[in-house]
């Protein structure tokens, strides 16, 4: 007879008990066998759902990027269908991934934090990671078409910067004056992800007096790179 130890524990149960791990540990310190001990758990009924400790953050990374990308498209749809403009709809997105940072700082840390030692990404977490940058490529799209963006008043110098599969993934370059909106995407992406990145880690709270306020602050001035207006109303918060 089995004992309960060697039943082949589902994926989700796993994942619960490394999520857990990755919070007091840190990704540099999960294993198969601390994932095992810590569940009371035989460590062959963990192996036989997730064989090597890669496969674990594999699944935790694409969780994560998945997760987080939900809260972003649920909030920037809940806005677009109340008529949202562009800039409110951003202002919302970014929003709900903060509040999924600071509700997850374990997972926020495992896809934005420090990489993990002797771990390689596979190309499995690559449409997961998608979600995020496609949230925004859909906002700024909407506010291009809308006519809601501002013209720029610097242009990309020289040759393009882009690989072409950045603009097929936006849906092929945007026309004068806006022909360099998806480099200024990737800015305000980047941009998002550092600011969250300084907030999650406590890098601004010494010099910050309302984080939230600042978060939303920042976010309409890094929108004015792309020509987009964030509406910022007192009390809105």
């Amino acid at each position: 007879m089995q004992s309960s130890d060697d039943v082949v524990q589902p994926a989700a149960v796993v994942k619960d008990i490394a999520r857990r791990q990755l919070a007091r540990a840190g990704a540099a310190g999960l294993s198969l066998d601390v994932v095992a001990r810590d569940g009371g758990l035989a460590v062959t009924a963990v192996e036989a759902v997730f064989p090597h400790r890669d496969d674990l953050l594999t699944a935790l990374v694409i969780d994560a990027y998945d997760a987080s990308g939900a809260a972003m498209e649920q909030a920037d749809r809940t806005a677009a269908q109340a008529g949202a403009p562009a800039g409110a709809r951003l202002l919302a997105a970014a929003r709900a991934l903060r509040q999924w940072s600071f509700a997850h700082p374990a997972e926020f840390t495992l896809i934005y934090g420090s990489p993990v030692p002797g771990y390689h990404a596979p190309q499995d977490t690559v449409p997961p990671a998608s979600r995020t940058p496609a949230v925004l490529a859909g906002i700024l799209r909407s506010a291009l078409e809308g006519g809601e963006l501002t013209p720029p008043r610097r242009t990309v110098p020289g040759p393009p910067l882009l690989r072409a599969e950045a603009l097929q993934l936006f849906g092929g370059a945007p026309p004068a004056p806006f022909s360099d909106l998806v480099e200024r995407g990737i800015a305000l992406w980047s941009s998002l992800i550092g600011l969250l990145v300084f907030q999650v880690f406590s890098r601004t709270h010494d010099s910050v007096r309302d984080e939230a306020a600042y978060f939303d602050y920042a976010v309409a001035v890094t929108a004015e790179t792309v020509g987009l207006v964030v509406p910022l109303e007192e009390g809105e918060r």
